[in-house]
């Protein structure tokens, strides 16, 4: 998370961007998210994967931006900011726990094997046994272009009692993550019954931790989508 209300950022150095996120050589992460200003709203989240190009809609991200927009002082408790697939809503409920609005999701694609659906970021999502023990690295960078030019992230689900499990290969990082918002909203969603009025809470397992999908089934898809979970700094530092 970097506070770029000041524009000095080189956002075109991609090399710079791979550099900080490198696990061996740099401060380490899955991606790098600048905190930019906006002319109408709170603020402007610009996303770059951990390969230094700029990328679609990362939902843990933003609310990790929400909870460091509370941090800077930009915002109290509730903000609204644009990301690269729009406008979203953020709410801070307490210290560490951040929801988060997604965007509507109207097109479900099925497939024999799984779904295709586009939270903000394409996703492909297959239900799987033992996922425990699942081969995702080897798995999720076969399929990563079935179904987008630009490739798509890869979830492999299984519902363990009454949590959906899910876990995670990422393009830009071609590596399994510990958790994907945008992912698990595609879980969610494809994975509940499509009975128009019904409002589903789906609790999600990921290798990162908990968070829970809420949203409402209508005529044309998922609609009013909340992404909720905890949102923990870990470190600050100065970059220069």
């Amino acid at each position: 998370m970097i506070d770029n209300r000041s524009g000095k950022f080189p956002t075109e150095n991609t090399q710079l961007i791979k550099e900080l996120c490198s696990r061996r050589f740099g401060i380490g992460a899955d991606g790098c998210i600048l905190l930019d200003n906006h002319p109408k709203v709170d603020f402007k989240m610009v996303y770059f994967n951990a390969d230094g190009n700029e990328s679609t809609m990362c939902g843990n991200g933003g609310r990790c931006l929400v909870s460091f927009a509370k941090f800077l002082g930009v915002i109290e408790k509730t903000c609204e900011f644009e990301a690269i697939d729009g406008l979203h809503q953020g709410v801070v409920s307490n210290e560490n726990w951040v929801s988060l609005k997604m965007t509507e999701v109207e097109a479900i694609e099925t497939y024999e094997a799984g779904f295709f659906l586009d939270t903000g970021s394409p996703h492909i999502v297959m239900p799987v046994t033992s996922i425990d023990s699942y081969d995702v690295f080897n798995m999720g960078r076969g399929l990563r272009n079935a179904h987008s030019k630009n490739g798509s992230n890869v979830n492999f689900i299984e519902w363990q009692q009454d949590v959906l499990k899910v876990r995670t290969y990422e393009r830009g990082v071609e590596d399994e993550t510990f958790s994907c918002g945008t992912g698990v909203t595609a879980a969610a969603i494809a994975t509940a019954e499509k009975v128009i009025g019904n409002t589903y809470t789906i609790p999600i397992s990921t290798l990162g931790g908990k968070l829970t999908v809420k949203f409402t089934w209508t005529e044309t898809g998922a609609t009013d989508i909340w992404l909720n979970g905890p949102a923990t700094q870990v470190f600050k530092g100065e970059w220069v």
